[in-house]
């Protein structure tokens, strides 16, 4: 209310709209009531965002801040007294997750340059690199459903899918026209710290979750899926689409190392990253936030595909995983380790930040530097350019980044 009763003050006074939402932050909301957290949850469904509350280490509620953008289920940021810790609901998908981020990014508020996103999440999971209750932390975030897609039935009979990149026109074949948001990648090394502070955490686990994933072991290339819940380096699949069983999940394994030119590993799949660091990433060229201060956790509710004999249907409709609370315990589990870890040594550490010693952003480098993954700013010698100074980049339908001819690994 603090915001809205301020912008109507400044239009009284003559001032543009234009202008006021222009303004500085410090011009719209007194400098002394601007939030300035240190690490801020994001958290997308309620089941997520609970876990966070009656903790001992902090209280988030504390102080709740209703934000002009934020999705009307979830209107509100909470925070710790002081504000060294807040959270948010995006809402579920890519559409909620991108408009409530960009809110938050937006908004005078809060000052967020120095602030540390941990995006704290469920997900499916590949029994091929972790298990039901397992705590994932992601380098690259791969949009894996942005493709061409075509009815199963329909497909040539050299197809392996329906699933064919874009501006592309055999599922295995780098794309060739290029949207931004198909790959990014986060800051390692303050992954590895998070991975660090997270092993310190004794994970949650199910009766009911060990004896699902003993079905896998029957199966060699599962056998991850059948050991117990651990902390893992591996990537994450963002897809609106909730697909499931062992040919889509197959074909977003290969739609990931295809995009990342194998530099990624395909583990967890997700509703809303890929539109979650989109957000930030516009922030950051705006220097609203900071881009290598990034950290995705997700933890494993379920499998992403069936174990031997048992029905698609069933993995998804019916099967009792036992994974889902054991994923919502172990996001504040491991997470808080992560959040106390960072503020226990803000000053030392965290406070100036932890440099990158990989690339960080999106596919087209629009921070700056040159994409470790994929082709970044080049595609067959004719560079993507972002901005006024876009050259030699042709422009395909609906405006996107074209092309030509055969890329990739």
């Amino acid at each position: 209310m603090l915001y809205i009763a301020s912008i109507f003050r400044l239009l009284a006074l003559g001032f543009s709209v234009a202008s006021v939402i222009a303004a500085p932050i410090s011009n719209i909301v007194p400098r002394h009531n601007v939030v300035k957290p240190k690490v801020f949850l994001i958290d997308m469904f309620p089941p997520e965002g609970n876990v966070w509350y009656s903790i001992p280490e902090f209280n988030l509620l504390e102080r709740n801040i209703t934000v002009p953008g934020f999705s009307p289920l979830f209107p509100d940021a909470h925070c710790t007294q002081n504000g060294d810790v807040c959270q948010l609901i995006t809402g579920e998908s890519e559409i909620n997750a991108a408009s409530s981020i960009t809110a938050l990014t937006f908004s005078p508020l809060f000052d967020l340059r120095q602030t540390y996103f941990l995006i704290a999440g469920i997900a499916g999971i590949s029994p091929k690199v972790a298990t039901l209750g397992s705590v994932t932390f992601a380098r690259f975030a791969i949009q894996v459903a942005l493709q061409y897609e075509f009815d199963a039935r329909e497909i040539p009979s050299n197809f392996t899918t329906g699933y064919v990149p874009q501006g592309s026109v055999s599922p295995t074949q780098y794309p060739q026209s290029i949207y931004g948001t198909e790959v990014f990648e986060v800051n390692d090394a303050l992954r590895q710290l998070a991975i660090g502070f997270a092993k310190t955490a004794t994970l949650n686990d199910s009766a009911t979750a060990a004896a699902y994933r003993s079905n896998y072991a029957s199966t060699f290339a599962y056998t991850p899926g059948s050991q117990p819940p651990t902390v893992v380096a591996c990537d994450v699949a963002t897809s609106d689409v909730y697909f499931s069983g062992t040919l889509l999940s197959e074909v977003f394994e290969n739609t990931t190392t295809l995009f990342t030119n194998g530099s990624a590993t395909y583990c967890t799949t997700a509703q809303e990253d890929n539109a979650t660091l989109e957000a930030l990433l516009r922030g950051a060229i705006n220097n609203r936030t900071d881009f290598s201060r990034i950290i995705i956790l997700r933890t494993a509710s379920d499998f992403d595909r069936p174990y031997a004999g048992e029905p698609g249907t069933v993995n998804l409709f019916y099967a009792n995983q036992g994974g889902f609370e054991p994923a919502i315990q172990n996001i504040y589990l491991a997470g808080v380790k992560v959040v106390m870890g960072i503020l226990g040594e803000w000053e030392a550490t965290f406070k100036r930040g932890v440099k990158a010693g990989n690339y960080v952003g999106d596919i087209f480098g629009s921070l700056g530097g040159r994409p470790d993954f994929g082709l970044g700013r080049e595609f067959n010698d004719n560079p993507v350019v972002l901005g006024r100074k876009r050259v030699r980049s042709l422009r395909g339908r609906r405006g996107l980044v074209r092309v030509k001819g055969r890329a990739g690994g």
